[in-house]
C-alpha cells in the first residue's frame, strides 16, 4: 500500500497530522476555553509562543478550517481569531486531554519525590 494513500484513508493519522504542530492544542484550548480573541491576546494567553511561530499555526489552523480570521479594516486594523464550528468539535477531546494530563503531572509529581530518593 502507497504510504501516501494510507495516510489518508487512517483517519487517526489525518487527525493528528493537523493537531500535531508545535503549539497546536494550546492554541485551539485557549480560544475554547477564552473565546474570540485578537491576536496580542492570544499571544500572551499561549506563554511563550514567538510572534512568528503564532502566525504560522494561526495560519495552518485557518486552513485546516479549525478557526476563522475577522478582519476589520480599522486604524490599526483588527483582527479576530475564533474556533470555527470544526474547531468547536475538538472541544471535548481537548478537555479529556487536559483532564488527563493534570492526572498524570500529579502522578508524577508524587511519584518524583520517591524516585530522587531511591537514586541516593
Amino acid at each position: 500500500m502507497d504510504d501516501e494513500r494510507h495516510a489518508v484513508s487512517c483517519p487517526m493519522d489525518f487527525i493528528l497530522r493537523i493537531l500535531m504542530g508545535p503549539w497546536t492544542t494550546y492554541i485551539l484550548y485557549t480560544l475554547g476555553e477564552h473565546g474570540p480573541q485578537r491576536f496580542g491576546e492570544l499571544k500572551r494567553r499561549v506563554t511563550g509562543v514567538s510572534a512568528k511561530m503564532l502566525t504560522e499555526r494561526l495560519r495552518s489552523l485557518e486552513q485546516a478550517e479549525l478557526i476563522s480570521r475577522h478582519y476589520e479594516p480599522t486604524i490599526p486594523p483588527k483582527v479576530t481569531y475564533a474556533l470555527t464550528a470544526r474547531g468547536r468539535e475538538l472541544g471535548g477531546v481537548l478537555d479529556q486531554l487536559s483532564a488527563l494530563g493534570s492526572k498524570w503531572l500529579a502522578e508524577d509529581s508524587t511519584r518524583a519525590p520517591r524516585i530522587a530518593q531511591a537514586a541516593e
